[in-house]
């Protein structure tokens, strides 16, 4: 697969959508990010999340975390809950606790991020992904999950 196809993405591995994100111009992630198929893709790297937890290494890890994507057709923000209690991983299409650590960030620069082509200290340094909440949390999700490298 060499074109970003949204409507294909259910049937795409972790590691060809890190590829398709990397090889993919901005132009056209923040198009389709920006169009009908935006909640599809959404749902669909969240839903993914529990299989690609790694409860080996969040030892007494018990965390709410929002992830906040900006840039709605509508102008809103999309939120999704991330739940690690127990050493298990549940996703919430609707916020329902009160967060440990909130992560805002445009919807181009997640898909960046969630497909490890991105490093994330970094575009918190430069405010492209901004965090409220517990830091070294943040500092940490990504040795919570599988996350692919392009």
């Amino acid at each position: 697969m060499t074109d970003f196809d949204p409507a294909n993405f259910a049937n795409v591995g972790p590691k060809e959508f890190a590829q398709l994100v990397k090889n993919t111009p901005e132009s056209k992630l923040s198009e389709v990010m920006s169009g009908d198929l935006r909640g599809k893709i959404l749902d669909e790297v969240f839903g993914r999340m529990p299989q690609l937890f790694r409860a080996d290494r969040a030892g007494s890890t018990n965390a709410v975390i929002h992830w906040n994507i900006t840039g709605a057709p509508d102008g809103g923000t999309d939120t999704y809950e991330v739940v690690i209690a127990d050493g298990t991983c549940t996703v919430n299409g609707t916020p329902q606790h009160e967060p440990r650590l909130s992560l805002t960030l445009p919807p181009v620069e997640f898909l960046k991020v969630i497909s490890g082509g991105t490093n994330p200290v970094m575009m918190f340094m430069t405010g492209k992904l901004k965090a409220k909440g517990d830091l070294g949390l943040a500092a940490n999700i990504a040795n919570l999950f599988d996350i692919p490298k392009a």
